[in-house]
Order: C-alpha cells, then structure tokens, then sequence
C-alpha cells in the first residue's frame, strides 16, 4: 500500500477518491501514471467519486468485486484538468481530462468486502 504523504500548507484539503481493481493498480504503479480503467477510457476522462458518492459508485460499479483498491488525489492539486459534471443523479462528480500520476496520489488502501458490501476507510473526508 502506498503511505499517506502529507502535502506542506495544507490544512483542509478536499480528497477525492478512485477505484481500481487490483491489475489496474498494478499497471499504474509499473508506469507511473494511467489514463484509467476501461470505463475511463472510453469515456475520455478519468472517472472519481467524493467521500460521499464512493460507496454508491462501488455498490453500482463494482458489485461483488473482491481485489479492489481505493485511492485518495488531492482534488485543489489536480488545477484546470478536474472538471466538476453532473452524472448520476444529478449530483456533480470529478472528472479528471488527463493521466493520473503516482505523484498525484496521497493514498491508496486495499477496500475489502465483507458480506457483499466494501468496506471503506472511517477517516474518509
């Protein structure tokens, strides 16, 4: 797992947060960077979820699925490529218009499941 780097300055900074299975993750980390999943791809941007959207995106996109990883990306460092877009619900969802690099990553966390459900991290913000 990757360790939480903190960032100097600061103080309240929103996260955001991207699940990748475990081959996706790997390859990330192999080259340094990802244009994402297939979904990502064929969308044209790389898709993420707030603290609040990201158990619904697990529960609808990836159902049953064991062997995932979830990252946190510091979203006020991502600057003019992260667009804000109504998706699901009408609810605005981060959408980032390039690769994600490993420098961009600030954590990344197995995300077990446990009866049919993942398990995501308590200090999630």
């Amino acid at each position: 797992m990757l360790a939480c780097r903190p960032r100097a300055g600061h103080i309240a900074a929103m996260l955001i947060y991207k699940i990748f299975r475990a081959d996706e993750w790997a390859t990330m980390q192999a080259d340094g960077q990802t244009l994402g999943a297939p979904v990502d791809l064929s969308d044209g941007f790389v898709h993420f979820s707030t603290a609040e959207q990201a158990a619904e995106t697990a529960a609808k996109h990836f159902a049953g699925a064991e062997g995932l990883v979830l990252l946190a990306v510091e979203a006020d460092t991502l600057g003019e490529a992260l667009k804000w877009e109504v998706s699901r619900g009408g609810a605005l969802f981060p959408h980032l218009y390039r690769e994600i690099h490993m420098t961009d990553v600030l954590w990344a966390k197995d995300l077990p499941l446990v009866d049919g459900v993942h398990q995501f991290p308590k200090d999630m913000v």
